[in-house]
């Protein structure tokens, strides 16, 4: 079957870098709201850098899982840092060594991960994207949001953990529907998505119990993920720059009985 994807958008050199330091985790703090708002404006930018923030994900936890060789690891990087060296010109996005690092991922992927439908790694994916709604609370229960999947409701992290719920989005990943609202305290973010419908398989992680709570922790690139069940439902908090520890809490709290699971 024919891809009718469009192209990559064309970008200059130096914007396509910016997305790259994006990607890694690595983009100044001053231009980070600049380059969210536009993302958030030109879907097919975002689109297009979300393919590429999926590979990352999937190779750097692919890479990691069976401990890769040094030098496989120092070429992938070195194919990711590649575009910040050259010199400015049009070209299209996906080119270049964007496009060296996909082929490098796609490699990657089919020899160590193999095929299969959404998994928790993947819906990580929807937490690197930027909110494109804004949310609302429960006025009948002060520690939930109105947002939720089926019976599932987002906690109100606000009053007991400082972090306020500031936007929301819903994304199909993998044919998996998934609904994720975005937390900040002190300029961190933190994203917690539910995935719609039956549970995914859990991931090959360390395994702890908070407050009889079964949590899961691991790394997906530069993020620190928390994942668990609630009601038969899938949910991954995710955040670069908060610990484990605090993901844990967020995700064991039960809101004093509000927070059902």
């Amino acid at each position: 079957m024919t891809d009718q994807r469009p192209p990559d958008p064309e970008l200059p050199d130096e914007e396509a870098a910016e997305l790259l330091l994006l990607l890694d985790g690595r983009l100044p703090a001053e231009r980070q709201a600049a380059v969210e708002a536009r993302l958030a404006a030109e879907p097919a930018l975002a689109e297009a850098l979300e393919r590429r923030r999926r590979a990352a994900a999937v190779v750097d936890a692919a890479v990691a899982a069976t401990e890769a060789p040094h030098d496989l690891r120092r070429r992938i990087d070195a194919l990711g840092a590649a575009p910040a060296r050259r010199r400015p010109r049009r070209r299209w996005f996906g080119a270049g060594a964007l496009a060296g690092a996909g082929a490098l991922a796609a490699v990657v992927v089919a020899l160590v991960v193999g095929g299969g439908g959404l998994d928790v790694e993947g819906a990580v994916a929807a937490a690197l994207r930027p909110p494109v709604a804004t949310v609302q609370l429960n006025p009948a229960q002060p520690r939930l949001l109105r947002e939720r999947v089926d019976d599932v409701a987002f906690p109100n992290f606000a009053g007991k953990f400082g972090f306020a719920p500031v936007g929301k989005r819903t994304d199909e990943l993998e044919g998996r529907a998934t609904t994720t609202v975005f937390y900040e305290r002190d300029g961190r973010r933190v994203a917690y998505t539910i995935v719609d419908g039956e549970a995914l398989d859990e991931p090959d992680a360390p395994r702890t119990e908070q407050d009889g709570v079964a949590l899961r922790t691991l790394r997906v690139g530069d993020r620190t993920v928390v994942t668990w069940r609630r009601q038969g439902h899938t949910c991954v908090l995710s955040a670069t720059g908060v610990d484990a520890a605090t993901l844990r809490d967020l995700a064991a709290w039960k809101g004093q009985g509000a927070v059902r699971f």
